[in-house]
């Protein structure tokens, strides 16, 4: 069984960092991913909660605000609990990030001191060049 999660959003506020009972580091967060859309028709995002624990939840609390693009590789997990209002079962999914990385460059204030993160930057134009004979294969 194989269960991963690999999300590309923005956050949606603030993380905060709070501490279990057994003073373990942790946050939990919201990104808006956008969906896929075919031309012409109007953006949509998806709203995914996001949990970090231990040294990803002090690294995300510390580098990441509202509004920061963040990359999460993770998996899925879902807990039951019962709603404090109605009294009713309940299940949320959530996202348990194991990584987080940088996917913008950082954004300075005073404009000074960008650091450019880590990119994959294709300049290919996007077309394919012909291979006239399978002699040129590199296999």
């Amino acid at each position: 069984m194989f269960n991963l999660v690999v999300l590309t959003g923005r956050l949606t506020a603030d993380p905060e960092l709070r501490y279990t009972t057994n003073n373990i580091p942790v946050t939990s967060f919201s990104i808006a991913v956008n969906r896929r859309y075919k031309a012409g028709e109007e953006s949509q995002a998806d709203f995914i909660n996001i949990v970090a624990w231990r040294q990803t939840a002090e690294f995300v609390t510390k580098y990441f605000k509202k509004g920061s693009m963040i990359g999460i590789e993770g998996a899925i997990q879902t807990r039951k609990y019962v709603d404090k209002d109605t009294g009713k079962n309940r299940t949320a999914f959530e996202v348990i990030a194991n990584n987080v990385q940088f996917v913008e460059s950082r954004r300075d204030d005073a404009g000074a001191g960008n650091q450019a993160a880590p990119s994959f930057n294709n300049t290919d134009s996007g077309e394919f060049a012909e291979i006239a004979a399978d002699d040129d294969l590199p296999f």
